[in-house]
């Protein structure tokens, strides 16, 4: 395996280069297990591809807020919907986007173990960033301009999420990896994947403008254009 650090901002212009195929919207998928590092890989994205398009913004075209990016987390009904809540981003986000209209979505909440009544608003935006376990999964890939899956060392992962959410999740989430793995093995992800990033590099780096770029037994590594 050989890697290499790249610039976020430069990953940025090759995905609006790149073709919408979710209607007229760019989506990226940033896919990879519990704790790997999806929602900070998809966060520092985002404010590159808000920078990109302010500059187009400031060349003529108008002011362009930053991507909307959709946790996939709060799509799941609690800890049994690990894989089966697809059928809310397909009805709630992706169908609305794709037919150039803004979707909306009710966030699950952990504490309360229940959707809120709050709908939040996802517009139909030049690049949509959707990140989560399995979102790079088969059927979505062909929709994407970027597949994306993000790996790090499962105890790294396990303790960044018990950092995270308290040592009381350890039994569900020792089962929800087990069952990451499964999907991952059964679905193909790695080798389906257009960019495959380490999330935990042990090299100096300056982190919010550089990501780790792995190749390995799959990954294209790169936005695809065909």
């Amino acid at each position: 395996m050989t890697a290499v650090f790249e610039a976020y901002a430069g990953l940025a212009r090759r995905v609006l280069a790149g073709p919408a195929r979710l209607g007229r919207t760019r989506l990226v998928v940033i896919d990879g297990p519990s704790g790997a590092g999806k929602t900070v890989f998809a966060a520092r994205l985002a404010d590159a591809l808000a920078a990109e398009l302010a500059g187009v913004g400031a060349a003529g075209v108008g002011a362009v807020p930053r991507p909307p990016v959709v946790h996939t987390d709060d799509l799941l009904d609690g800890w049994d919907d690990q894989l089966t809540f697809w059928h809310r981003l397909e009805e709630q986000v992706l169908a609305p986007v794709r037919a150039g209209q803004a979707g909306a979505y009710r966030r699950y909440s952990w504490v309360r173990r229940r959707f809120l009544p709050r709908p939040v608003p996802v517009p139909a935006a030049p690049v949509l960033i959707v990140e989560g376990v399995s979102t790079a999964r088969a059927a979505a890939v062909p929709e994407a301009t970027l597949a994306v899956l993000v790996t790090a060392p499962q105890p790294q992962r396990l303790a960044r999420a018990v950092a995270r959410d308290g040592p009381a999740i350890l039994p569900e989430l020792r089962r929800w990896h087990i069952t990451e793995q499964a999907h991952f093995a059964a679905d193909g992800t790695e080798g389906r994947a257009d960019l495959l990033v380490d999330g935990a590099p042990t090299l100096p780096h300056d982190a919010d403008r550089y990501y780790l770029r792995t190749t390995g037994a799959g990954g294209v590594d790169g936005v695809r254009t065909g």
